[in-house]
């Protein structure tokens, strides 16, 4: 396998920093492996990037069906690894500890080929219905997509609350929706279709049949008659009134008290302030709040957590 260049590696470095602060022990385990198989396929990568990337071209008319296994899991850079990894972090922790790890691990494993399969189907249709066949062309990679429809099952699971995209305050049900459109105003070479993939696989799930398809599966694998996902696997047991009691205190106390999205929009900072910019094909993950705190801020918020 042949390792990509990279420069200096920052994105990987704080990631791996975050991982260790977390605590390998607090992640549960099918996340842990989602976790480990982008890390290392970032590190050794199957092949380079334009042999993964999936699109009508490459995917569909040559017939590369490798494409939709490996493009997910592969990342552009080492910011693209970071900003998609820290929102699984968070995602995964909460949604495999409300559903389990079987069925989480079905949903990881589905909706990253559902999406790509899904993602070449709008692009097809978008070259055929204007005319233009550079949509035939466009090679999308990344856990980006797999992360929208997460988001779309994290808000499923629990209603309520809103996110502040723009400095202004849209319901969680929402907030999908117009983070896709902030992200390709902000990032235009963001793979838009891509995005836009993973929020209708998400409804697929919680307004169509993948729901009752998966769990059916989980529990013929897990020796369950659950029908809504309430496994207890590798020591996670759920409560359906009390489910993260014991999350939060550990992911705040590396926080500094910061969201994920506040999380990565200090990141974002960082990386641009580093590189000079970001990348048009680069692929990133939505964030909701205008103002961050600087990083002074931000240890001083760790110490009082302590």
């Amino acid at each position: 396998m042949q390792r990509r260049q990279r420069g200096s590696n920052t994105g990987l470095l704080l990631l791996l920093a975050q991982l260790y602060q977390f605590g390998l022990s607090n992640i549960p385990p099918l996340t842990l492996a989602a976790l480990g198989l982008n890390i290392f396929l970032f590190l050794n990568p199957f092949k380079p990037l334009h042999d993964v990337c999936i699109s009508v071209h490459s995917g569909y008319h040559h017939g590369d069906w490798q494409r939709f296994l490996l493009s997910p899991f592969h990342h552009a850079d080492d910011w693209h690894l970071y900003f998609n990894m820290v929102s699984l972090l968070w995602k995964g922790t909460k949604l495999e500890k409300r559903l389990g790890s079987v069925l989480f691990g079905l949903i990881i494993i589905v909706f990253s080929q559902v999406i790509g399969v899904i993602y070449v189907i709008l692009e097809l249709l978008l070259a055929e219905s204007m005319g233009d066949p550079s949509y035939k062309m466009q090679c999308a990679v990344g856990f980006s997509g797999v992360l929208f429809a997460l988001k779309v099952l994290n808000n499923h699971y629990h209603p309520g609350g809103s996110s502040n995209v723009f400095g202004i305050l849209i319901p969680n049900k929402y907030a999908c929706w117009a983070e896709l459109v902030a992200i390709h105003i902000l990032s235009p070479g963001t793979s838009f279709v891509g995005h836009l993939s993973g929020i209708l696989v998400g409804f697929l799930y919680t307004q169509g049949p993948l729901k009752n398809i998966l769990t059916v599966t989980a529990s013929f694998f897990s020796g369950t008659s659950s029908t809504d996902g309430n496994f207890t696997y590798s020591g996670y047991a759920r409560n359906h009134n009390y489910p993260f009691q014991n999350t939060a205190s550990p992911y705040d106390m590396y926080t500094g008290g910061l969201s994920e999205d506040e999380q990565l929009q200090q990141a974002l900072r960082e990386s641009l302030h580093e590189r000079g910019g970001y990348r048009r094909t680069q692929p990133n993950i939505p964030w909701s709040s205008p103002e961050q705190p600087s990083l002074e801020e931000i240890r001083r918020r760790r110490l009082n957590r302590f």
